[in-house]
């Protein structure tokens, strides 16, 4: 009996168990069918909107949007590989993109306008005129009536045009003098520059090459203390000394970007594409000068002093130029007087102002006051020539016995003592703050050496400032 409704439970829960499984099939489906109709409803409905999307963006963009997608399509851009230059080619860049040079170049071309100023004739005259002419408008009103027709011309005397022209091109060769100045004392300015950054690398390559050996050494270090040999307090003497080494590489770092752009912005032209590395080294090259012969070049060559000498020939040609002006210009002019119904006549005449009271006076103490001007400035300028090459000459004499106090055998020195330090360190026979008191002389002396260099090549660029001449071979 009992196994019987045992048997009838079991049916029943079969059945049960498999309609519950139907209605969680047909839940299942239900529920697919909804999500397959919300996921086409949602393809209806993205479509068309991705399809405008994709229409919108092969259309050009107008307005502030063009201005938008330009400037980010600007910032994406690739940039333009660096490049290396020499002292010659920063010069040559120079020469043609600094907008220093470009302004004053438009002084010389301003001077060149005035010479076709200078060539210009004065412009004649015509001039009509009606008499006669009735104010009521009653008779006969050509009858009372005359024309006059006339024509007069200017024409100079005492050669004014002439020595126009003489002072225009007197003026314009003191402009290109003046331009050879700027040129002259900037493109010494930029190889001051130049060598700058030169420098900046040059301490740049000994300060990661200290960091390298200082590094090593903490690695050696740390390697004994592990060993057990030496004690704790000199690894942390190390360890605390490693942020000076870290900070010339930094401070190096700073100076050399500082550098570079300096010379970025007075090679001139776009700054943002302006991107260069130079390529050079501070050489040392030993020169023989002497001041007489650097004089006789320097007096001979200074651009700012032949603008001296040039101003006092246009002072010369003004004042040529201010006495001709003294002398009145002649007018000459003829005409016609019409008369209707009647005889017409013709008319000559002759004018020229008579210089009673305006003879010129004031512009013609103005040109002598600047011819002797003109030769002061020329006594000044010498006596600046001479003190400077002087002075360079001096300057340079000095710097050329430091470099050569270090290339006597010091440098030798501290790479022999930096060897030997840790030749002696391996051995046992130093200790890690022999050797890194080693690194430091090192250090400290290349950098004064660099240093140097540079005061060197400064002072031989100066004596070429002071002579206007070339003297690096």
């Amino acid at each position: 009996m009992f196994s019987s409704i045992e048997n009838n439970l079991r049916r029943s829960g079969g059945r049960r168990d498999l309609i519950i499984s139907r209605e969680r099939c047909l839940v299942r489906r239900k529920a697919l069918g909804a999500s397959s109709l919300a996921g086409l409803l949602l393809v209806t409905l993205v479509t068309p909107a991705i399809l405008a999307q994709e229409k919108s963006a092969q259309q050009p963009l107008k307005g502030i949007n063009a201005d938008i997608a330009e400037m980010i399509r600007d910032r994406q851009q690739t940039p333009a590989a660096r490049r290396s230059i020499t002292i010659s080619d920063a010069v040559s860049i120079f020469l043609q993109q600094n907008l220093q040079l470009v302004a004053a170049r438009y002084d010389v071309d301003t001077a060149d306008a005035e010479k076709l100023t200078a060539r210009l004739r004065p412009n004649p005259q015509i001039t009509v005129g009606f008499q006669d002419l009735p104010l009521d408008f009653t008779g006969s009103f050509f009858k009372e009536q005359q024309f006059s027709y006339g024509i007069s011309q200017i024409f100079e005397l005492a050669g004014k045009r002439r020595k126009r022209i003489d002072v225009a091109n007197a003026n314009a060769e003191v402009a290109r003098a003046e331009f050879q100045t700027t040129v002259w004392q900037m493109t010494n300015d930029l190889k001051k520059k130049f060598y700058a950054v030169v420098l900046a690398d040059s301490l740049i390559k000994l300060a990661k090459e200290n960091q390298k050996t200082f590094a090593e050494t903490l690695k050696h270090t740390t390697e004994l203390f592990q060993a057990g040999e030496i004690s704790g307090l000199d690894l942390r003497r190390l360890e605390v000394e490693k942020l000076k080494f870290d900070t010339d590489v930094a401070n190096s770092e700073r100076d050399y970007e500082v550098a570079l752009r300096e010379l970025r912005v007075t090679l001139g032209g776009d700054y943002r594409a302006m991107d260069i590395e130079v390529v050079g080294a501070l050489d040392y090259q030993p020169y023989e000068f002497s001041f007489a012969e650097l004089r006789d070049k320097s007096l001979a060559a200074r651009p700012d002093l032949k603008a001296a000498q040039l101003s006092e020939r246009a002072a010369d040609q003004a004042i040529r130029l201010q006495d001709a002006q003294r002398i009145p210009d002649l007018t000459l002019g003829a005409g016609v007087n019409q008369v209707p119904l009647d005889i017409s006549t013709y008319t000559f005449g002759i004018g020229i102002a008579l210089p009673v009271f305006d003879r010129n006076q004031g512009e013609r103490v103005k040109a002598l006051i600047q011819k002797k001007k003109a030769q002061n400035d020329q006594k000044l300028l010498t006596n600046q020539v001479l003190s400077d090459v002087d002075k360079a000459l001096t300057a340079f004499e000095i710097q050329k016995k430091r470099v050569e106090l270090y290339r006597s055998g010091v440098l030798t020195k501290v790479d022999d003592i930096l060897n030997l330090t840790e030749f002696s360190l391996k051995a046992g026979e130093s200790s890690t703050l022999d050797l890194l008191d080693a690194i430091r002389t090192r250090r400290e002396t290349l950098a004064s050496y660099y240093q140097t260099l540079f005061d060197y090549q400064s002072s031989l660029l100066d004596l070429e400032l002071a002579t206007a001449t070339p003297l690096q071979k």
